[in-house]
């Protein structure tokens, strides 16, 4: 599940020093639950270059919400997020159980980094440390923060109705 965030620049500093540092493009904060496959992370990065958070202003008026960060020729860095999983559904104490374990977790963050990469143009795409404690400052553009999550919701069955002669 990736949040991104329309930004005017960002970077990421680990232990005073900068690490990555983009400008105008997206923030992605990319978290890798535990039921996430390498399909589902390519349809994470698919989403990422295609979302529409742009304006498209060659149109008067501007259309709204019609480029995304590579029509923009845009940035993007990425931040592995495991926290965006966190519940606190019981207590007030998070829990991280829907979070992918740490070897599962950096081998899928990895991939999902590498394929946005691919995807688009690889010096425009920036990305932390994975696992460090990582110092992430942005400027808003907008702000427009956008959470995309890959696998819909599961539809329940309803509940069969029973018809039958009319009381």
């Amino acid at each position: 599940m990736p949040v991104l965030q329309r930004v005017k620049s960002a970077s990421v500093t680990v232990d005073g020093q900068m690490i990555s540092s983009i400008g105008k493009g997206l923030l992605v904060l990319a978290a890798i639950s535990k039921d996430d496959t390498e399909k589902d992370i390519e349809s994470m990065a698919n989403k990422v270059l295609k979302t529409k958070l742009w304006d498209d202003d060659s149109k008067n008026p501007p259309a709204r919400w019609k480029s995304s960060v590579r029509d923009i020729e845009g940035e993007v860095l990425c931040v592995s997020q495991f926290t965006l999983h966190a519940s606190v559904k019981k207590g007030n104490k998070p829990d991280f159980h829907q979070s992918a374990s740490g070897d599962k977790a950096q081998s899928l963050y990895e991939i999902f980094y590498k394929k946005v990469g691919a995807l688009y143009t690889p010096d425009k795409v920036k990305d932390g440390i994975f696992a460090a404690m990582m110092d992430v400052a942005l400027v808003n553009d907008g702000p427009v923060t956008i959470q995309i999550d890959t696998t819909p919701p599961k539809l329940e069955e309803p509940a069969p109705v029973a018809i039958g002669p009319a009381e």
